[in-house]
């Protein structure tokens, strides 16, 4: 990394407000106004301070373990190299490429009806190659590039919604905004904080970038706290906006473009194509921190012995398998498969991720730092927290649910029959 500057402070926040902006108010927005309605802001104020639980063992292990593998390598260093670690090693990858081709596919979904294309599976193809092989070049280039064109991506999103929010606070109906706290809206108040929750998932890309990071033990934990505060604030503010402006109904009729729709009473159609434009920015910006951080995930598991050794032929940066593989498998998802489910899919796979995490830091608290009472509340809440998603798909997602315990049992089992095969071990 001789050749590469450094990522700084900025930068770091900068990829994970791009990554939980980009993956929630323009991707999931409509899908949290038909579950919470009303309620939509108190949603996104209790999702975030989940977020903030996991977020204080992410910090105190992030600060003390610099490693690419972010997560993993807390989950190696405080229950050990097993089949468990191993298996959510291979599902956290595995959510990268997802990720990837879903926002690869929320991208031409927004830019074709802009340009006045109609969109079609070759139109939508075309758009979805073009957009990830650009990306993945921009990667090949290194960290410091990654992070300044995020940091430019990131502050021209943030400006546009940043218009959004100032004028819209100024026509809100304070009737729309007053919540409710019967039954229905307290449960459906409670469902869309458990979606949400999995929107704040893009801070733990700073861990995944720490071996490139200046100063990592001061500025992970910053980074992480302070990209978390930036989202809060815009979640939040949006909501309050989009909700005030327009009625739940003609929210829920928008569906995805719901938020553009809900610029329309105070900007008219300059407002739609602004908000559309800003889409289009924070989608980009997600794909371009998402298609780094999974790159450093599969590089950094293979050199450490937990992907086939072909992630690692070449030096990262230069020539790495690993990057091209992590955006051909991505682009091959978007161009066959419906991401809808899938994503959500990859929403649970991160949870269960998050709560080893939290079991590790209570294993590696007296020698890391951490109140162990504190992380055993965290852990609980978070369990909580997953038990009410997996029921919540069940109720409303089944596919998606059967998805789940087929995915972790395919992980386990491929795992299991990779180190029987090899024999192979994590390199400590």
């Amino acid at each position: 990394m001789s050749k590469h500057k450094k990522i700084g402070l900025l930068e770091a926040v900068s990829m994970a407000v791009g990554t939980m902006i980009g993956a929630s108010i323009f991707s999931i927005f409509g899908v949290g106004v038909k579950i919470a309605g009303k309620n939509l802001p108190e949603a996104f104020v209790l999702s975030g301070l989940f977020a903030l639980l996991v977020a204080y063992s992410y910090a105190k292990l992030g600060s003390r373990i610099i490693s690419n593998a972010g997560p993993i390598a807390f989950i190696l260093k405080g229950i050990g190299d097993n089949v468990v670690t191993g298996a959510l090693s291979i599902l956290m990858w595995i959510s990268y490429v997802v990720s990837i081709s879903l926002f690869a596919k929320g991208f031409a979904g927004y830019f074709l009806p802009l340009i006045h294309i109609s969109p079609s599976a070759a139109s939508m193809g075309i758009v979805e190659i073009v957009l990830i092989v650009s990306f993945t070049a921009l990667n090949f280039f290194g960290s410091a590039a990654v992070g300044r064109t995020e940091f430019y991506i990131v502050l021209v999103k943030l400006s546009i919604l940043g218009v959004f929010i100032l004028l819209g606070f100024l026509s809100i109906k304070s009737t729309n905004i007053i919540p409710s706290f019967d039954q229905q809206h307290l449960m459906g108040t409670l469902n869309a904080s458990i979606v949400f929750f999995l929107s704040y998932m893009g801070f733990g890309l700073i861990t995944n970038a720490s071996e490139h990071m200046e100063n990592p033990e001061r500025n992970v934990p910053l980074a992480i706290f302070i990209s978390i505060a930036i989202v809060m604030f815009v979640y939040i503010s949006v909501a309050l906006v989009a909700v005030g402006n327009l009625s739940i109904t003609q929210l829920i009729k928008a569906g995805d473009n719901a938020l553009a729709v809900a610029a329309k009473p105070f900007l008219g159609n300059f407002g739609f194509i602004l908000i559309s434009f800003g889409a289009l920015f924070s989608i980009s910006s997600a794909l371009n921190a998402t298609l780094y951080g999974g790159a450093n995930v599969a590089y950094s598991l293979a050199k450490d012995g937990q992907l086939p050794l072909f992630f690692e032929r070449k030096v990262w940066f230069k020539s790495t398998e690993g990057l091209y593989i992590t955006s051909g498998l991505a682009i091959l998802f978007a161009l066959l498969f419906n991401i809808g489910q899938i994503a959500i899919i990859t929403s649970a796979i991160f949870t269960i991720i998050y709560i080893f995490v939290l079991v590790a830091h209570y294993r590696l608290a007296d020698d890391y730092g951490g109140n162990k009472t504190f992380i055993l509340l965290n852990s609980v809440i978070l369990i909580i927290v997953f038990i009410a998603l997996m029921f919540y798909q069940w109720k409303t997602q089944r596919i998606a649910f059967y998805g789940v315990i087929v995915t972790f049992s395919t992980a386990l089992a491929i795992e299991y029959i990779y180190r029987n095969i090899i024999k192979r071990k994590f390199v400590k």
